[in-house]
């Protein structure tokens, strides 16, 4: 299964230290050597790097890995392939336009038969399973509000609906972000953490590599971290609720509230 990484936060923050860590999952702490990809919003754009390559052999993992690029909203995704070849169109995240804005979704699962009917709205790029479903989730979106942009409350809902139609039909778990919150839907497996004050310090759990956060954060910053696997050895994580999506607004958990 691939692996998950989503970062929500109140002051625009980089993401290098816990990239470092999840970089080494692709290929090096763990199978997952299909390709990686990483956005960061920035404003009304967003920055995508895609590489099919292992992201513990990428040149352009080390780059990202290197670059302190501060964003309110991040999501990453390393992939091992269960449909699609291993190839630049089939690499997560994926991004598509709707109601003005960008869109950024990255999926970890398998959808077994997974066929449904596009209008035309959203075509996918690639052969995945999770291209296919971030087409069809975007088209039941522009469907139920033809008004344009709901409240967040109202999209939440929204993506719930969906997640539960097409969770039946294999592990759905999935991080989505249009700049403005970031949700996150547990089919399987989803940690999260919110760093906030008092700060303290982290060691990454698949590099040995340290960092005092109290050092390199103001006294209100607030960073919350979701991931597959908990990306840190000394900091509690806490699961997700199973078959819900949850959205994460200003580095706060807010649950399906």
């Amino acid at each position: 299964m691939c692996q998950l990484l989503g970062m929500n936060c109140n002051v625009p923050t980089d993401i290098c230290f816990s990239f470092t860590g999840f970089q080494a999952r692709g290929g090096a702490t763990d199978v997952h050597g299909d390709g990686w990809g990483i956005a960061f919003f920035e404003g009304a754009g967003a920055r995508v790097f895609l590489d099919p390559r292992p992201s513990s052999q990428s040149p352009v993992a080390e780059l990202v890995r290197n670059y302190p690029i501060h964003s309110l909203n991040v999501i990453a995704h390393i992939r091992k392939a269960t449909q699609g070849t291993v190839s630049l169109e089939n690499t997560h995240p994926f991004m598509r336009e709707l109601w003005g804005r960008y869109w950024i979704f990255a999926h970890n699962g398998n959808l077994a038969g997974y066929a449904p009917e596009l209008d035309g709205s959203f075509h996918p790029v690639g052969q995945t399973d999770s291209e296919l479903a971030f087409c069809h989730l975007l088209q039941t979106l522009r469907s139920r509000f033809p008004g344009g942009m709901p409240m967040r409350a109202e999209l939440r809902e929204a993506l719930e609906d969906f997640a539960a139609r097409v969770r039946p039909l294999g592990p759905f778990n999935f991080l989505l972000s249009n700049g403005d919150c970031l949700f996150a839907h547990c089919s399987t497996e989803l940690h999260f953490i919110v760093r906030q004050a008092p700060f303290a310090m982290a060691h990454l759990t698949d590099q040995d590599m340290s960092i005092d956060f109290a050092e390199v954060t103001g006294a209100d910053d607030r960073v919350a971290l979701v991931a597959t696997q908990p990306l840190t050895d000394n900091e509690t994580w806490t699961p997700l609720p199973v078959g819900r999506v949850v959205q994460f607004v200003d580095g706060a958990y807010l649950g399906v509230g």
